[in-house]
Formats: C-alpha cells, sequence, structure tokens
C-alpha cells in the first residue's frame, strides 16, 4: 500500500503491537491456531510436534512471528507452507539446543564409577545420544570412555532431528569463552586429565576434533516419527523428554525399550523418570539419584 505522495506504507506490526501479542491471553482462538500450524508441519514436512508442551512451543511461535514480522499463527503457517526457507527458521526455534559439556558432573561421575565397570565385559559397547543437540554430551563420553580404556571398542551413535545442529556436531567447535564452564564439569565429573588437552584453539573456538572420530557417528533422527536402529548397550536421553506430553513420553519410552539389549543403561535427566510410565516395570533403579536405570 502507498499514501497519496506514493510512498510505501509499512503494514508490518510494530514493536508494541508485538508485545501485545506476547501478552495475549492463550485463548481458544489461538488454540486453534497452533494446532493448524503443527498439524501442517506434520502434514507437508512430516515434522511431527503436536504432542511437545504447549506452553514452550507456543513462547517459540510467538518468538518465530515477532522475527517474520507477523499478525498471527496463521500468517505463519501460510508463509511456512509456501516459503519453505521459514521452515528452517522455526524447526530452529522449535528445537532443544539447551547443552553443555559434562552437563550435571554427577551422572558423568557416576556412570564413570559404576556403569562403566558392567560395560568392560562387553567387547563392543554401542551408545546413543537420542536428541544431542550440538553434542556436547557426546564428545564428553567420548572422553570418558577414551580415559577408561574403552576408547577402541565403544561405537557413539549421535542424533537429533536438527539438521543444522548435527553439521554443529560434526565439526566439534564450541565457543572457547564456554571452556572454562565445561572444564569445571569435567573436573567435578572424575576428569584424570587437564581438559585443555583434548581440545586445540584459535580466538574464538575450540576444536575436539579429530577426538575419537573414527568411533562417533552424527546422523539425523527424529524421536517421534523414525524407529530403532541398532540395539544399544547405554542410550542418554537427558533433558529432552521433559518438552514432550505424557503420550509421546510414553512412546519415546516404547523406543528406547526396543533399542536396549537386556541388561542395558537408560540415563535421563534430573527432572524425567520412568517410573510412572508403562515401560518403566522393565527397568530398576541402577543410580536414583543421577536417573541411571537398568533394563531388566
Amino acid at each position: 500500500m502507498v499514501n497519496e505522495a506514493g510512498e510505501a506504507l509499512n503494514n508490518n506490526p510494530s514493536l508494541d503491537e508485538y508485545a501485545e501479542l506476547e501478552e495475549l491471553p492463550y485463548d481458544e482462538l489461538q488454540n486453534i491456531e497452533v494446532n493448524l500450524l503443527l498439524e501442517g508441519l506434520y502434514q507437508w514436512y512430516g515434522f511431527d510436534f503436536r504432542h511437545y508442551v504447549r506452553s514452550s512451543l507456543r513462547r517459540r511461535i510467538l518468538n518465530r512471528i515477532k522475527a517474520e514480522r507477523l499478525p498471527t499463527i496463521t500468517a505463519l503457517l501460510e508463509k511456512v507452507l509456501h516459503e519453505p526457507g521459514t521452515l528452517e527458521r522455526l524447526l530452529n526455534d522449535m528445537s532443544i539446543r539447551v547443552t553443555e559439556m559434562f552437563r550435571d558432573p554427577s551422572f558423568f561421575k557416576a556412570f564413570r564409577q559404576q556403569v562403566v565397570p558392567e560395560l568392560k565385559q562387553y567387547p563392543e559397547i554401542r551408545i546413543w545420544h537420542a536428541g544431542c543437540a550440538t553434542g556436547e554430551e557426546a564428545y564428553s563420553m567420548a572422553i570418558l570412555m577414551q580415559e577408561e580404556g574403552l576408547a577402541d571398542r565403544t561405537k557413539i551413535y549421535a542424533t537429533d532431528m536438527n539438521e543444522k545442529a548435527i553439521e554443529a556436531a560434526q565439526k566439534g567447535a564450541f565457543p572457547l569463552k564456554q571452556m572454562q564452564a565445561f572444564t569445571k564439569n569435567y573436573l567435578d565429573s572424575g576428569g584424570i586429565k587437564a581438559f585443555s588437552e583434548y581440545y586445540t584453539t584459535d580466538h574464538q573456538y575450540a576444536y575436539f576434533q579429530p577426538l575419537m572420530k573414527d568411533n562417533m557417528m552424527f546422523a539425523q533422527h527424529n524421536l517421534v516419527t523414525d524407529g530403532s536402529f541398532n540395539e544399544f548397550h547405554v542410550i542418554l536421553c537427558r533433558n529432552v523428554m521433559i518438552y514432550f506430553d505424557n503420550e509421546l513420553q510414553q512412546q519415546i519410552h516404547s523406543l528406547f525399550h526396543n533399542s536396549l539389549m537386556s541388561g542395558g543403561f537408560l540415563g535421563l535427566g534430573k527432572k524425567e523418570s520412568i517410573i510412572f510410565v508403562p515401560d518403566g516395570v522393565y527397568y530398576e533403579e541402577f543410580v536414583p539419584n543421577d536417573r541411571i536405570y537398568r533394563k531388566r
């Protein structure tokens, strides 16, 4: 639209309008719009967010509306369906990337002290990091298994639904400013070397490749829509299922149960548990405080 002087008018919402949009109550109309957006993503592209926790999804969707300068969720759906580049940006928003090396050090310490002795009986060890984000925890496990003398017989499979996250994980490059926190986590988890021995640096990044390069495999895998692809001695899916509703959690626990060998180990996040899902009866609490379970 133009004014009488022939100048283009800005039809996009103002920043104040965006603020008002975020403050709107989650009413029935907005609920319908979210449902339509999620159904469109699934029907057209195969990405299934329909059983994610809605409060988290809503924040991410509203942030994308702001960034795209759109007035409604319906307008976002139209743009996602007709402009594939918008899909990539939305998927980046909706993927969970909160992670760090040796996150929750007590978990890795318990794994080192109590799980590793059990794993040493196997000639080959297969570990699946499901929902690995940009790979920090997978590299942490690679370091741990190397220090325990198990690198040569360990295969680490790290998967995530987000293609860009997997590409970043494959590079093994993390901001140098994070190394201080990562070093503290490493030492608190029972690390036995100087953490700096595991990476090289430039002025911006720390590079962990080729750490166990031949033993680590990164691949795109969607926990919601893809099936099992191997039998594992260990499956780690930490701080991922807190974003899923109960129905989806049960579906993914079934996937893990079918993918885990008898006597294998399942590691979850501190706010996650398997006790109240049907498949929980197939596990024993191996390290309860750190959410490590063993398949009976």
